[in-house]
């Protein structure tokens, strides 16, 4: 049996083991530094507390810390989905989603805009459209992310982009009274059911 290093020894590791080491801290920093950026997303519609005012977590109306039906107390976020979010970090996230479309989704996914596949530039402007490209975004971030695996982006592909582009681009879905020529881009939002009783 070997003797226990003393604190002032440094520890060996042997070469084989180095670069599951470092591929580890590397995976780690990495996810450490995606949790910090979404965190920060999240937290940037939050008021600053005015002095003597408790933060936003003690407030007891905050939804972040409204407690759950059987009494435990939620801490994080209600929801990292879109329409969840206050004012000013859906103005933050839907720039993100805005540049992931724009230079992921379309290039790639995009093809060419008909009247059977409609399309709107601008989308942003259609609730629906928003959800459900966010959606698909948070999705993409999951299954494409090395812990995944190697499956990953093909259950992306099967269960989110396809499902999603179907709903989209529909002639009867968000953008039916939108854009069918590319050379004459036209914008539209069709009007919602009104609620029962109004």
């Amino acid at each position: 049996m070997s003797e226990p290093a003393h604190e002032s020894e440094p520890v060996r590791i042997p070469d084989h083991d180095l670069d599951d080491l470092v591929a580890t801290v590397t995976r780690l920093v990495a996810e450490s530094r995606k949790q910090g950026e979404t965190l920060a997303r999240l937290t940037d519609d939050q008021p600053a507390p005015q002095d003597g005012e408790p933060a936003d977590s003690e407030h007891p109306e905050s939804p972040a810390s409204a407690p759950y039906a059987d009494g435990a107390k939620n801490d994080g976020p209600a929801s990292v989905f879109i329409l969840a979010l206050g004012a000013q970090a859906y103005a933050v996230e839907l720039a993100a989603l805005t540049n992931w479309v724009h230079n992921l989704l379309l290039p790639v996914y995009g093809r060419e805009i008909t009247t059977g596949r409609p399309w709107c530039h601008q989308w942003q402007e259609h609730p629906e459209a928003v959800a459900r490209l966010h959606a698909l975004w948070l999705a993409w971030q999951q299954l494409t992310d090395v812990q995944a695996g190697l499956t990953g982006p093909s259950t992306w592909h099967r269960d989110h982009l396809d499902p999603a582009l179907l709903q989209l681009r529909t002639p009867d879905g968000p953008f039916g009274a939108c854009t069918t020529s590319a050379a004459r881009p036209h914008h539209r939002l069709l009007a919602s059911p009104e609620p029962a009783g109004v």
